[in-house]
């Protein structure tokens, strides 16, 4: 299958590291395992951060001119190289497709969305044009794939039939973790002579962004439950940087020198790092999946993580780790306490989480559930 693919909010090819480019590349890689053909159609981005309705405008005109030039050279291709599917991935008021359906529409083949959410207290906002657009490309979706947990219940009324809702399940590149974890021992002498931690000690490790809002939230609430819990050997790792570092400093500020702050890596060192470390920890409020949750699991260790948002989907609590009421310290410090307190524990889910992912969150295994998807749409 020949496959156009689109980010409007942030192209895959993107310069600057985020989620969002990692989710996209992501997405294409597991197209092109079950052996489709996939090119980027644009790397134009459609967002808008202030809700400037002259500049929604502008972008619009500038998205139905590219998607009018894509036309014109797609129907001078070969009818065997023309793309028989459009995919775009991530669809919001502040980055709607202006692309994707004029293109899609004037070749006759599917139009398909993957991770759409829709507003409804944008309709009248600032973001109205944004949101109107959502709106209308939902409504001429022939399929709209979910990759967090909330979004059908927005998604699925404005598609034409609640029948084109699909979920896929959350998923990241495995090997690079798994092969860390193979390494274990040999990443942990090397943070332990670099950073200067004990090997005895259990390294516990964070990876998220430092956002005001939700994030901040998350780390005011890892500070409470680790600083009642100073008798314990243990040090907390921090990978992660933003805007609100000093709010996440102060957050944390109660567990004094027991925290090292490496700031934020590039991704390709974070499987060392996590294969080195004996848990993760993140309360995730509000969170969506969270790559990291998948990332420490496939990298052999064990995790500790709200209850809320898509964070059920990819822990299985009491087997790869432990779920605990959403903002509460209190639980969260003694599902931590359970992990620093038993060895063995934290062996057994460490080993119970780098097997599912494996077997169900690897790109392989995402380009077949694709697939499977898809290939009804296509004649």
């Amino acid at each position: 299958m020949r496959v156009a693919f689109y980010a409007p909010l942030k192209p895959p090819a993107s310069l600057t590291p985020s989620g969002d480019r990692l989710i996209a590349r992501l997405l294409m890689a597991g197209l092109e395992s079950s052996g489709n053909q996939v090119h980027l159609a644009s790397r134009f981005r459609s967002y808008d951060r202030h809700g400037d309705a002259r500049r929604q405008a502008r972008i619009k005109l500038i998205g139905e001119r590219i998607a009018d030039r894509l036309i014109r050279r797609y129907r001078a291709m070969s009818a065997v190289k023309n793309p028989q599917l459009w995919f775009t991935y991530h669809l919001f008021f502040k980055a709607p497709d202006w692309i994707g359906p004029r293109v899609s529409q004037a070749l006759g083949i599917p139009y398909v969305v993957a991770e759409a959410s829709f507003a409804p207290k944008q309709v009248d906002g600032p973001w109205a044009i944004g949101t109107q657009a959502v709106v209308e490309t939902l409504a001429m979706a022939d399929l709209a794939i979910g990759m967090s947990v909330g979004d059908a219940e927005c998604v699925r009324p404005l598609l034409s039939s609640p029948d084109l809702y699909a979920e896929l399940r959350p998923f990241i590149d495995v090997e690079p973790f798994a092969a860390a974890h193979q390494k274990r021992e040999t990443h942990r002498r090397a943070l332990s002579q670099r950073l200067g931690l004990d090997m005895d000690d259990t390294w516990l490790l964070t990876v998220a962004m430092m956002r005001h809002g939700d994030k901040v939230e998350s780390y005011q609430i890892l500070g409470r439950a680790l600083e009642s819990m100073m008798i314990a050997s243990w040090r907390l790792l921090v990978v992660g940087s933003g805007p609100a570092t000093a709010d996440v400093e102060t957050a944390l500020s109660g567990c004094g020198s027991r925290v090292l702050w490496l700031g934020e890596c590039e991704h390709d060192r974070l499987p060392a790092i996590y294969a080195a470390c004996d848990a993760f920890l993140w309360p995730a409020v509000k969170e969506t999946p969270g790559m990291c949750f998948l990332e420490a699991q496939a990298a052999g260790i064990p995790v500790v993580g709200g209850r809320a948002g898509g964070v059920p989907s990819v822990v299985s609590d009491g087997e790869t780790g432990f779920l605990t009421a959403p903002a509460n310290a209190t639980d969260f410090r003694a599902a931590t306490a359970r992990l620093i307190d038993d060895n063995n524990l934290r062996r057994l889910m460490g080993r119970a989480a780098a097997r599912r992912m494996t077997e169900k969150h690897t790109v392989v295994v995402a380009g077949h559930a694709l697939n499977q998807m898809l290939g009804n749409l296509v004649a």
